[in-house]
């Protein structure tokens, strides 16, 4: 028996923001939602600086270019969280 393997790189077409989740519709239907604190600069930002947002490639990232903060579409994909800052 064999099985067809099907590429998919999925790409951001929407972005939404609530007081606490970030969404995000890809091209393909799907949606992801994950919690803003996994972002504290967005989390901190004003609502005027989370509404401008860029997409970066075709969709392969999200910038907010006001809070310096970049998202991949693979990376909330994979769950990925932005890293701890030491203190």
């Amino acid at each position: 028996m064999s099985s067809l393997v099907v590429e998919t790189h999925p790409l951001a077409r929407e972005v939404s923001v609530s007081e606490d989740e970030l969404t995000v519709a890809l091209a393909d239907g799907r949606r992801i939602s994950v919690p803003l604190t996994w972002f504290p600069r967005l989390l901190h930002a004003t609502p005027a600086q989370l509404s401008k947002y860029e997409l970066l490639g075709d969709g392969e990232g999200i910038h907010w270019p006001d809070v310096d903060e970049d998202l991949s579409v693979a990376g909330l994909l994979r769950g990925t969280p932005a890293p701890q800052r030491r203190s």
